[in-house]
């Protein structure tokens, strides 16, 4: 991906972390979702997140004030926080990430919808993203990203992207010596999930390739079918280095590869048995 100037470096969309409308319940959920995903994810979770909680401080005392955590993200690899509402335009997005700013929505899950929303909330932005910010080579993937995020708006290839920061900053994970480990933030902040990825022998668990990656849907409602497992971190940073317009009309003309397809030349770790109960897969709503 190729740096670009920004004449934005943060969109306008942000604003102060609205404390005050936190009440009691908002920092029971917080206590509630940070107790549970800590003792879970300790061993699944790979060793550069654990680290990052650690380094960060977020605990589970009630929902962290923005600023604070910004100060120490800030003096680890440069990021900082931006408060926003939700999701976000894709231009807003990418300009946030570019100029390495994170956006995190500042509101809370209720207690009924406690193990699934289809949207992010601050849970899910700062338990699952924030503490692989504070990892170098991570933190300057995502920056890349953000800045190829804003070339793919001009060249029409979003959806290319967005497979990768799904596959990847979403729903990846790494290789260690005792195994898989988890680093996306979809499955870190997930009940369900984080046990899933690494359990259950319904889903496919793959060698990262980028090229494969952006050719492979997904699905927002379901467990995943296919989990890209990365070497390293490094891998992931080198992926970004190229510029990707020769990609994109590279793959322009190739079929696009269903969540559960299996290539020749695919580097399998597992196989998946695609049991559609275990994998909770129990509708054809068509991949994305």
């Amino acid at each position: 991906m190729c740096a670009l100037v920004l004449d934005t470096p943060q969109p306008a969309i942000t604003f102060p972390q609205p404390v005050q409308r936190y009440d009691a319940e908002d920092h029971a959920v917080w206590r509630h979702l940070f107790q549970r995903q800590a003792r879970l994810v300790a061993d699944r979770a790979c060793p550069d997140f654990l680290r990052g909680l650690k380094l960060l401080g977020l605990n589970d005392s009630g929902i962290p004030d923005f600023e604070r955590l910004s100060d120490r993200l800030e003096a680890a690899t440069g990021w900082r926080l931006a408060c926003v509402e939700g999701f976000l335009p894709d231009s807003d997005f990418f300009h946030l990430l570019a100029a390495r700013r994170f956006p995190v929505t500042w509101w809370i899950r209720p207690w009924a919808k406690l193990d699934y929303l289809q949207e992010p909330d601050v849970f899910h932005d700062l338990f699952g993203h924030v503490p692989l910010l504070a990892q170098p080579v991570f933190a300057d993937y995502m920056q890349a990203f953000g800045q190829g995020g804003l070339k793919a708006e001009r060249l029409g290839a979003l959806h290319r992207l967005a497979r990768l920061y799904w596959y990847s900053v979403e729903f990846g994970l790494i290789q260690t010596p005792d195994g898989p480990r988890i680093h996306g933030a979809g499955i870190l902040s997930s009940k369900g999930e984080s046990v899933f990825c690494l359990d259950s022998p319904a889903p496919n668990r793959v060698g990262f390739d980028l090229r494969r990656i952006m050719r492979t849907r997904y699905r927002i409602d379901t467990f995943q079918k296919t989990y890209f497992v990365i070497r390293d971190f490094e891998q992931l940073f080198e992926a970004t280095r190229p510029d990707f317009a020769p990609i994109y009309a590279d793959l322009e003309g190739l079929p696009d590869l269903a969540a559960s397809d299996l290539l020749p030349e695919d580097v399998v770790i597992t196989r998946g048995s695609m049991d559609r109960v275990a994998g909770g897969w129990l509708d054809e709503t068509p991949d994305t």
